[in-house]
């Protein structure tokens, strides 16, 4: 079965960078929407950008203008670039897709990659 691996994660200051990657594991997927979620420590999943298969976005609120999507459709990848990261960013972020290889889309997430902004 494929499953979706994020990468990118790690311990940064306030106002740093990361960029995260996800990428399917195994054959079988080809990349259509995709989002990035996070999930901070006692609080809900919740949606932090998407990417359709056209490439246009959406970002929520709290990270419009500093975060962005990007997606790679040779290698079936996505990104998340995130400047200026703040304490608040702090969270563990996972990938979903959705994967139309085959006869029919499924729906697909990764295990996460925690991200830490943190002086």
């Amino acid at each position: 079965q494929v499953q979706l691996v994020e990468s990118g994660g790690g311990l940064v200051q306030p106002g740093g960078s990361l960029r995260l990657s996800c990428a399917a594991s195994g054959s079988g997927f080809r990349l259509d929407a995709a989002n990035w979620y996070r999930q901070a420590p006692e609080k809900k999943r919740e949606l932090v950008a998407h990417i359709s298969s056209d490439g246009s976005t959406y970002y929520t609120d709290s990270v419009r203008g500093r975060f962005t999507i990007s997606r790679d459709n040779v290698n079936d990848t996505v990104y998340l670039r995130m400047n200026s990261l703040k304490p608040e960013d702090t969270a563990v972020y996972y990938c979903n897709a959705v994967n139309i290889y085959g006869l029919s889309p499924s729906n697909v997430w990764g295990q996460g990659t925690q991200v830490t902004v943190s002086a």
